[in-house]
């Protein structure tokens, strides 16, 4: 898997659009952040979703690679978490409970008997404000959301910023800061769900190539709730030490963790703890089409779902419905159900302190020189 090659001399540019009205009829604003290599990334102020990624393939022909819709009435109503922002608390909390200082918080129960990505009106379903937008090196869109005190049962007014950027070497980064007014809990990430050979794809995304350089995962019980266990991967489905392509083992029922989540939707280990830098938590590489991606962050989880859950009764910007199987998402996290665990990563914010989760795409191609303007 090649890297594209030095960046040409040219400033990445952001441009703005609308994508539609709600309801109450307030307009949807869209950012497109867009190099001079063919990648383009698209951001649409509802749920700071990343609603679009183009990129070449080994051949020069782009196509969008992250599943989505083309209107908002469909992310209204049948969002399904693509390329939203979930939060506060991204993944699951056993019983949507948790405690600060000896005080119990309840938050809703959307998820069996569990709180998933926020509760039933997470920071995916709420619109963003869209504070700066700029060209240059890098090009940037940044949005804000102010999440009043007791919102969804969470603790403390949280301000929380979205920072989308696209430069000239095909780095996506996104970048989630958060502050607050009293002690709360923060996990906040982005859940693109990722089809390299193109959204909508017959290819699915279960021939896709994935690396994990973890040596330890989370087991769950049936409710996807971590059992507290770090489980070494060694000898299991979940060695992904090595590439191996996600078809592999996802239906290895032999796996009760596999049976469990109908394939992959489990917390792979990268690290015990929130770093300072980032550090590699996946690369994906698509042999049909050259493209990939290194994935980098500064978090210790990654939650690997394989796209158990699509019942093809979503189609999405291509016409085409989505299927089981056809697209994988990788959310850099810490880990689920952290507030109730010990020896989990420390999920806790305070007033005077700034949450941050920042990943980055390092999107790739098979090919060496930059693609011809289409």
């Amino acid at each position: 898997m090649l890297a594209l090659a030095s960046p040409a001399a040219h400033a990445a540019t952001a441009k703005r659009g609308t994508f539609g009205k709600l309801a109450d009829g307030r307009a949807v604003q869209s950012v497109t952040l867009a190099n001079a290599r063919g990648v383009s990334a698209t951001v649409i102020a509802y749920g700071a979703t990343l609603q679009s990624v183009v990129m070449p393939d080994r051949t020069g022909k782009r196509a969008d690679v992250a599943l989505g819709y083309d209107n908002i009435g469909q992310y209204v109503d049948k969002g399904q978490y693509f390329g939203g922002t979930v939060g506060r608390f991204a993944n699951r909390l056993d019983a949507g409970r948790f405690r600060i200082d000896g005080q119990t918080f309840q938050t809703p129960v959307n998820d069996g008997k569990n709180s998933l990505h926020g509760g039933t009106t997470g920071f995916d379903k709420v619109l963003w404000e869209v504070v700066s937008v700029a060209n240059g090196p890098t090009a940037s869109v940044t949005l804000r959301y102010v999440s009043p005190d007791g919102d969804q049962g969470y603790p403390g007014t949280m301000t929380v910023d979205a920072i989308y950027s696209l430069d000239e070497r095909n780095n996506l980064t996104i970048e989630y800061r958060a502050t607050t007014d009293k002690p709360t809990i923060a996990n906040i990430t982005n859940h693109a769900y990722w089809n390299l050979s193109g959204e909508g794809s017959a290819n699915g995304a279960m021939g896709h190539m994935v690396t994990i350089p973890a040596t330890s995962y989370l087991p769950t019980d049936a409710g996807a709730i971590p059992s507290g266990q770090f489980k070494p991967v060694a000898g299991t489905v979940f060695d992904f030490r090595t590439a191996r392509a996600v078809g592999d083992r996802v239906r290895d029922a032999s796996d009760q963790q596999i049976v469990f989540g109908r394939g992959y939707d489990h917390n792979w280990v990268v690290g015990r703890e929130v770093t300072q830098n980032q550090h590699l938590m996946a690369k994906v590489y698509d042999p049909a089409s050259g493209r990939g991606f290194e994935l980098w962050s500064n978090q210790p989880g990654l939650q690997f779902y394989s796209g158990n859950f699509f019942d093809a009764t979503s189609h999405g910007k291509s016409n085409k419905i989505y299927r089981m199987g056809d697209a994988v998402v990788f959310e850099p996290q810490i880990f689920p159900d952290a507030p109730n665990q010990k020896g989990f990563p420390n999920a806790r914010l305070n007033p005077g302190q700034t949450y941050r989760n920042i990943m980055t795409y390092r999107l790739t191609t098979g090919g060496t020189t930059a693609p011809k303007k289409r």
